[in-house]
C-alpha cells in the first residue's frame, strides 16, 4: 500500500472545496512561476510545467491569472523570486511530517513553519531527521465530486503505462508510481478520460504510526495551519487516523 489514510482524503476534499472559494489559486500560481522558470514557458516542453497547469484547471483558475503567472516565470514579467525549501520535523506523538514551501523570504518562512510546530506540540527538526522514513514517489490524485469512477479501468491504465499501486480512499484516488514514469502515466490517465486533480511528486511514507486520540486533535490543527500557510505547497506524514479516532473528534 501507499501508506494513504482517511487523512489523505479528508486533505483532497478540503482542498477541492478550497479550489471552488479561490484559496488554492496562490500556491498554484507559485507552482506554476517556478515550473516555468525551471524548465520554460511551453508545457509540451515541460512537464512539471503541465502539471501545474491541469492543477491550475481543476482549481477552475482563470486562464489569464494562469498565462500571467507562466510569463513570470518565464521572465517575460516581473515578480517575485520563490525558492523551494523543505523542512522536517515531529508532530504530537512522535509523528513525522515533511513541509514542502515555495517562498520570497526563508526567514519568514522558517519562522511561520516552526512557530506552528512549536504551537501544536512538536519541534522542528534538522535536515535528514525524517526524511528517510519517506520515499520519493510520482503521485496522480483522480476524482471528480458525484461521479463514480470506473476503479478497474482506471487501475488498467495506470498499470499499463507503469504505475505501481492505485489507492481508493472514499472515491479519491491515489496512483503511484516512480518519479521517473510520473508524466507517462498522467498521460496515460488524462487521455483515458479521467478527471485529474493534481499530478506531482510526493513524498510517501515507508511506514505510517496509528495516533491515539489524545494527540489526533492537536496533530490535525498543526497539520491543517502548516496547509494554511501561502509559502506552504505540500505537508506530508506518517500517521494513521482511524475512522474510530476520527469519530471521536466529531
Amino acid at each position: 500500500m501507499s501508506g494513504h489514510n482517511k487523512w489523505s482524503t479528508i486533505k483532497h476534499k478540503k482542498a477541492a472545496a478550497d479550489a471552488k472559494r479561490g484559496k488554492v489559486f496562490t500556491k498554484v500560481i507559485k507552482e506554476l512561476t517556478v515550473a516555468a522558470r525551471a524548465g520554460g514557458s511551453d508545457p509540451d516542453a515541460n512537464p512539471r510545467l503541465r502539471s501545474a497547469m491541469l492543477t491550475a484547471k481543476a482549481a477552475n483558475m482563470p486562464k489569464d491569472t494562469m498565462i500571467r503567472a507562466i510569463k513570470k516565470g518565464a521572465g517575460e514579467l516581473g515578480g517575485a523570486d520563490y525558492m523551494e525549501v523543505s523542512y522536517e520535523g515531529y508532530g504530537p506523538g512522535g509523528i513525522a511530517v515533511l513541509v514542502e514551501t515555495l517562498t520570497d523570504n526563508k526567514n519568514r518562512t522558517v519562522g511561520d513553519v516552526r512557530h506552528t510546530f512549536t504551537k501544536y506540540n512538536g519541534n522542528l527538526g534538522q535536515d535528514g531527521s525524517v526524511a528517510w522514513m519517506f520515499d520519493r514517489k510520482g503521485q496522480v490524485v483522480v476524482a471528480e465530486d458525484g461521479v463514480n469512477l470506473d476503479e478497474d479501468q482506471l487501475f488498467e491504465v495506470a498499470v499499463e503505462a507503469g504505475a505501481d499501486d492505485l489507492d481508493n480512499e472514499d472515491g479519491v484516488f491515489f496512483v503511484t508510481c516512480e518519479p521517473t514514469v510520473l508524466y507517462e502515466v498522467r498521460d496515460a490517465i488524462e487521455t483515458a478520460g479521467f478527471p485529474i486533480r493534481e499530478a506531482s511528486l510526493a513524498y510517501i511514507p515507508q511506514n505510517t504510526v496509528e495516533v491515539e486520540t489524545k494527540h489526533a486533535r492537536t496533530l490535525i490543527k498543526l497539520l491543517d495551519l502548516l496547509e494554511e500557510n501561502d509559502d506552504v505547497q505540500n505537508v506530508y506524514h506518517n500517521a494513521e487516523l482511524t475512522d474510530d479516532v476520527l469519530a471521536e473528534l466529531e
